[in-house]
């Protein structure tokens, strides 16, 4: 063998273990890591549109630092009207036409659930999947997905316990949606009030998604003579019945789903004096609430909302719940180093150990686990008081 050959055998060898590894990374390149989303930018859960235009924005930002690892993150965000179809439609474009490395914050229970079996069935991360719903939390069987939230089903449990302790004798009527999301409130509450306490729920009643109104379910709740109303509803159904009950003079203790917790989004769009009671859970700092005007995180938020958004997206929960994720997102890909495999990206995303975001609340980490995918269990309660959420109790892990 020449030398000229030898040296061009000695180069191949040495690309083949390279070339193979790239093959393992699509949508990665030397210096570009291509992400793909979908989003409710319109239908109606389109308040939670702020939170994709909140991680674009992040990313943006991230970009002109000099991205991650020395590459630029291209987060392409597409619209699903809330519509499995869409959704579907959706990620096997982002996945076969864009060649996306992976999903990230894909939105909505009834979405995710439709995307997660072609997730699954390709290998394809679908990471920090924004939902709560139980069945994201699946690694036996759906090992590709891991879900952002805190399980639905935990927080009605948090709720039920507290209900339990402070109000042993009350009648609970259950507005919830008809789907993955409002279904795991019921499982929640039969896990605690099941048995001796089942007596404790009078009526549950439930919604479409199309519905254009609620107003009628609310008014048949009212009627079953409950002193508690649960609301496991999305944003614009959450501020229909947090309005509807007042107006009716329903003087019930009000419980809202955490995915409704926004001001600017549910309690303005029901009016401030018309939510004043509510209860609900936290797992995030309030970025209305005074408390946290000198906390370093909160001042970053503020900063990151007024150069890359609006005044107004900073004072929204949804917006800031976006950028947490962002965050996190751009610490597990820095974690993977230059292995951007889907296999490194999902064991980086389902080996969390103590993550901190700026915006959770003192004490909330992000840890998980391989078999056990869901990495935020702790929640606080809070009361709405007309301005901003009163955090009341300890932080609960249900």
């Amino acid at each position: 063998m020449d030398r000229r050959h030898f040296l061009i055998s000695a180069a191949a060898l040495a690309l083949t273990p390279r070339l193979a590894r790239a093959a393992d990374m699509p949508g990665v390149t030397a210096t570009e890591i291509k992400i793909g989303q979908t989003m409710p930018y319109s239908g109606p859960a389109s308040a939670y549109g702020v939170i994709g235009r909140a991680e674009v924005a992040y990313f943006k930002m991230l970009n002109e630092k000099g991205g991650i690892n020395g590459r630029q993150i291209n987060l392409i965000s597409l619209d699903d009207g809330y519509s499995p179809p869409k959704a579907v439609e959706q990620v096997r474009r982002l996945v076969e036409q864009e060649q996306v490395a992976f999903l990230f914050q894909c939105l909505g229970t009834p979405s995710n659930l439709a995307i997660r079996q072609y997730c699954n069935e390709n290998k394809v991360p679908q990471i920090l999947a924004s939902s709560g719903s139980s069945a994201l939390d699946d690694p036996k069987n759906f090992p590709w997905t891991t879900p952002a939230n805190p399980i639905y089903r935990n927080e009605a449990r948090i709720y039920a316990k507290y209900l339990l302790k402070e109000k042993p004798d009350a009648k609970i009527a259950v507005l919830y949606q008809n789907d993955g999301l409002g279904k795991d409130y019921l499982l929640g509450l039969a896990d605690v009030l099941g048995g001796a306490h089942s007596d404790m729920i009078v009526k549950q009643v439930s919604y479409e998604v199309t519905e254009p109104t609620i107003d009628s379910q609310v008014t048949t709740l009212q009627g079953s003579g409950a002193d508690v109303f649960i609301i496991a509803a999305t944003p614009k159904f959450a501020a229909q019945a947090i309005r509807k009950s007042y107006d009716l003079g329903w003087n019930a203790t009000r419980i809202v789903s955490y995915v409704s917790l926004s001001i600017a989004a549910v309690m303005k769009a029901a009016g401030v004096e018309k939510s004043k009671g509510v209860i609900t859970a936290h797992f995030g700092k309030d970025p209305t609430d005074e408390r946290w005007k000198d906390d370093q995180g909160m001042r970053d938020w503020y900063a990151f909302a007024d150069n890359y958004m609006t005044h107004k997206d900073g004072l929204d929960s949804n917006a800031q719940y976006g950028y947490g994720n962002a965050i996190a997102m751009a610490a597990i890909l820095k974690s993977c180093g230059d292995d951007l495999s889907r296999a490194n990206i999902l064991a980086k995303a389902t080996n969390l150990s103590g993550l901190e975001t700026p915006v959770l609340l003192p004490g909330i980490r992000m840890t998980n686990k391989p078999d056990s995918y869901s990495a935020l269990r702790q929640m606080q309660l809070a009361q709405f008081d007309g301005v901003t959420w009163r955090l009341f109790g300890d932080l609960i892990e249900a």
